[in-house]
């Protein structure tokens, strides 16, 4: 590989869960939790605006307190892919963007998840209709029925420059590893071989190097929230990334190197409590 190495940012999907308050903050209060999250990572999954729209207030409140350079994903509301299915999404992805100017003043948007339920069967019209009204900016789908996987779906994800989610899950095998964009987005929810949902050691060398070899921009996110699973397998990651590109030789082994910004559909001035986990 030559020139700049494509950025891998790891993180968590959510910060704010009362059973880190000990393991990961040492106790300190709530306010704090974000400013001391972003100590150890330089990305988070946004899980809250999936089930109601955030005030600007609380945006901006996340992009003060986080460092230049730190990234937020942040999931479409649940009206949008599970109630609406997909229909009415450029009325409904302004509304929600207009919500995360905070994070796009600050450069601090990164890519927005849209996340399908289990039940919403393929449907090619529905989705070319929706990647068509999809405002500018990084955009990932999560798919979580089998009949979506495959290449004409591909496709359409591939010439709108959408990213197909890799959604890590024992309950999901018929899930990929196929880039259809130049950047990939990884949700990891639980574990196939570690304790309750942990991932081993096996597992993380194995997505170390799956990611060392898509050679692509990359997004990486651990759901398993539960005992702070999360938090040591996405730092695990992070060390494991770091160790494959020191031994290549392209670096000085840190798995956090590009800045943000840029978009594969436009500007980044036009990207747009309690995280649950789904």
């Amino acid at each position: 590989m030559s020139g700049r190495e494509p950025a891998i940012r790891i993180g968590c999907s959510g910060w704010n869960y009362a059973s880190w308050r000990e393991p990961v903050y040492g106790g300190a209060p709530q306010r704090r939790w974000l400013s001391l999250y972003a100590e150890r990572f330089d990305t988070v999954e946004v899980n809250s605006t999936f089930y109601r729209l955030p005030t600007t207030k609380a945006v901006q409140g996340w992009a003060d307190a986080t460092p230049a350079g730190f990234t937020f994903a942040v999931k479409a509301s649940r009206y949008l892919t599970h109630v609406r299915r997909l229909r009415g999404v450029e009325e409904g992805a302004s509304r929600f963007l207009a919500r995360l100017e905070p994070l796009v003043r600050a450069r601090k948007l990164g890519p927005i998840l849209w996340q399908l339920p289990a039940t919403f069967h393929r449907n090619d019209d529905r989705l070319a209709g929706a990647l068509a009204e999809l405002p500018a900016g990084r955009h990932a789908l999560e798919f979580r029925h089998e009949t979506w996987f495959v290449p004409e779906v591909y496709e359409l994800l591939e010439r709108h420059g959408v990213a197909l989610v890799v959604g890590d899950h024992p309950e999901r095998p018929f899930q990929p590893f196929r880039l259809t964009a130049d950047w990939t987005f990884l949700r990891f929810h639980y574990g196939r071989r570690g304790r309750d949902g942990n991932y081993a050691p096996s597992e993380i060398r194995s997505w170390g190097e799956r990611i060392r070899a898509a050679g692509v921009e990359t997004w990486a996110y651990f759901n398993n929230d539960w005992q702070a699973f999360a938090v040591a397998n996405a730092e695990a990651l992070e060390r494991e990334v770091a160790r494959e590109r020191k031994r290549d030789g392209e670096g000085e082994g840190e798995a956090r190197l590009a800045p943000t910004g840029g978009g594969a559909r436009g500007s980044p001035a036009r990207r747009a409590g309690r995280q649950r986990r789904s």
